[in-house]
């Protein structure tokens, strides 16, 4: 409690007066006497030196706030501005550049889907002709055994035709000699199977 020297020393006869009238007692340290009333807090006389004490340290309390608390804060949150602003600018230049990049890879996409299909269109081309190459080279084979299959073949029946003339002689000697019981010439059963054949 904050109490001046003036209002204890005007406060201390009316102690005494009651101290007398009610015959209480002393405080053996002090030697003030205990006073059995009102909390001086709420005591309408302890007012005035509750607010002359109230002004001045709501006043310290202003200034060292002014002074001290309010410039500090400001500070920091000056920094702290600062700092946002900074890594706002920060974080913009980053997207520009990530959009940039996206923006490259994107072209360079674009770029490897057009050689992509130009090579797989050339690759199928070059595949065509290969292939075009490949079936002429089989075809030429082909013809060439089929022409020799074919000689061979005429070689063949060739062959057989000369064989055929001998077996077909042969065969009508053997007819005749069993219908008739006789031999031919060979030069008459020739005769006959020419004429025949032709």
């Amino acid at each position: 409690m904050f109490v001046t020297s003036a209002f204890a020393q005007e406060s201390a006869p009316a102690a005494d007066t009651s101290h007398a009238a009610t015959g209480g007692d002393t405080h053996s340290a002090t030697g003030v006497p205990e006073a059995h009333g009102a909390f001086p807090p709420f005591d309408p006389a302890t007012f005035p030196s509750q607010l002359l004490w109230l002004a001045i340290t709501f006043g310290l309390f202003y200034l060292f706030l002014k002074r001290v608390v309010v410039p500090r804060v400001g500070g920091i949150i000056d920094v702290r501005n600062d700092r946002i602003s900074q890594d706002l600018d920060q974080a913009s230049k980053l997207k520009g550049e990530a959009d940039a990049a996206v923006a490259a890879y994107e072209q360079e996409l674009a770029e490897a889907k057009k050689n992509a299909n130009s090579i797989g269109q050339q690759a199928a081309e070059a595949a065509k002709a290969e292939a075009e190459t490949a079936r002429k080279k089989i075809e030429s084979a082909l013809d060439e055994k089929l022409g020799e299959a074919e000689a061979r073949i005429s070689s063949i029946k060739a062959n057989a035709m000369k064989e055929v003339g001998s077996i077909a002689e042969d065969t009508a000697s053997a007819i005749v000699e069993a219908l008739v019981g006789g031999k031919a010439s060979k030069a008459e059963i020739a005769a006959a199977v020419k004429s025949v054949a032709r």
